[in-house]
């Protein structure tokens, strides 16, 4: 989304349903008012009229998306009415950044109006402010916030009128926006190559030896949770930007994807750096566990099996032999489609840090159903090795960065050639 870029005083855009939030809305701007900051706000409610003047009409906003806002309070489907106002408004925002006009989004709601405000602020680039003030902000925000960078606050009490609580966290929300786009991050030109790389918690320090390698030798290196959510990042950046190579060293989501865990980012994971051909470097990193909530889920959800309760919100259950060998399976089938360099380097000493001597839930005989099942479906197993280190030991980090080193050396000599 190209950007014109103005010289005029920062504006905000407050995206709003203003049949239900008209007084929490003129508060707001005026928070911002007060602040020196200009704010205009787009209205995309659909039944009571506005008693608060506004920027954007509903009108204007039903238009955009399409249909008049009669057809659109004639759908007859709270839900779809909803898409129609959430095509609009995305697209007039879309039109008020690329002019320059704002820098900033901001909306309050309930279920709704965070559904539709943040379905906007998701389509724009990672950086630009947004803030999302919601009764919906204390449970799991995957839905709202995606892959993007919302700021997510808590409404604490329901948005409905100016009192105590109202008057502090609409307040609170308005400052927030302020010092982002008022301060600023410094644009500094980054040329470095990109190395991604991916990891939890009990693959750290792993991660952590391989980023200073390679920063070391004049690499960007972006790092990237596998929570779910940070999975599906990854795979985006990978597919929409260029990438000089990719170390995936936390391959976790694939097994709560296909065994029920809480860190699903979906069926396409592990794909993208190998279909575009980028080097890549796998190791099985973490899929030892499925990642489920507080322990009596867990229990519930997988009765029998051996589990660690890693805090009070998160317990990991062990993969079984089973379970492991079907990773192995799909590992090799993603590998066996994809372009360009790749490698599959295995620490056979352990998978995690809880997959190790002294661990909670050490298993070598999983390990070693998986190792079995990866060579045995890869067309070209030679690229599968096993070390005899664990993951998080300082040789096998070392390992990861030389195998690295070299794909990027053979990349570099076929682009001379060239």
């Amino acid at each position: 989304m190209e950007r014109k870029i103005t010289t005029q005083t920062a504006t905000v855009l407050i995206v709003a349903t203003m049949d239900t939030k008209g007084e929490e809305t003129a508060f707001l701007k005026n928070c911002f008012s007060r602040m020196g900051i200009p704010a205009l706000i787009m209205d995309a409610g659909i039944r009571d009229e506005s008693l608060v003047p506004v920027e954007i009409t509903r009108e204007q906003v039903a238009e955009s998306g399409g249909k008049t806002l009669v057809d659109v309070r004639n759908i007859g489907h709270e839900g779809e009415s909803l898409n129609v106002m959430i095509s609009g408004a995305l697209r007039l925002a879309q039109n008020l950044y690329r002019k320059g006009e704002i820098n900033g989004i901001i909306s309050l709601g309930g279920s709704m109006g965070t559904t539709l405000a943040t379905a906007v602020m998701r389509a724009f680039p990672i950086g630009f402010p947004k803030v999302m003030i919601s009764t919906m902000a204390s449970r799991d925000t995957r839905a709202f916030v995606g892959t993007s960078d919302i700021l997510m606050l808590h409404s604490v009490c329901d948005l409905v009128g100016i009192n105590r609580i109202t008057v502090r966290i609409l307040h609170n929300g308005a400052a927030a926006m302020a010092g982002m786009i008022q301060h600023p991050p410094e644009v500094v030109p980054m040329n470095k190559p990109v190395v991604i790389v991916s990891t939890l918690g009990t693959t750290e320090a792993c991660a952590q030896r391989i980023r200073h390698a390679l920063e070391q030798t004049g690499r960007e290196v972006v790092i990237f949770h596998t929570v779910g959510a940070g999975g599906e990042a990854m795979e985006e950046m990978i597919a929409q930007e260029e990438i000089a190579a990719v170390v995936d060293l936390s391959l976790h989501e694939m097994a709560d994807h296909r065994f029920g865990g809480d860190y699903d980012a979906g069926p396409l994971r592990g794909s993208a750096a190998l279909e575009k051909g980028i080097p890549t470097i796998l190791v099985p990193g973490n899929i030892d566990f499925i990642v489920t909530g507080p322990k009596e889920k867990a229990q519930k959800k997988f009765p029998g099996r051996i589990f660690h309760q890693h805090n009070a919100a998160i317990t990991v259950v062990r993969s079984d032999p089973e379970e492991m060998e079907t990773l192995g399976y799909v590992i090799a089938d993603i590998c066996n489609q994809a372009s360009g360099t790749w490698s599959i380097l295995i620490p056979m000493g352990g998978f995690s840090a809880f997959d190790s001597d002294g661990g909670p839930m050490p298993d070598q005989k999983a390990r070693q159903c998986f190792t079995d099942a990866l060579q045995q479906r890869l067309n070209e197993n030679s690229r599968a090795q096993t070390f005899p280190y664990h993951i998080n030991d300082p040789d096998f980090a070392q390992i990861v960065v030389q195998a690295l080193d070299c794909f990027t050396a053979k990349q570099s000599q076929l682009k001379a050639q060239k």
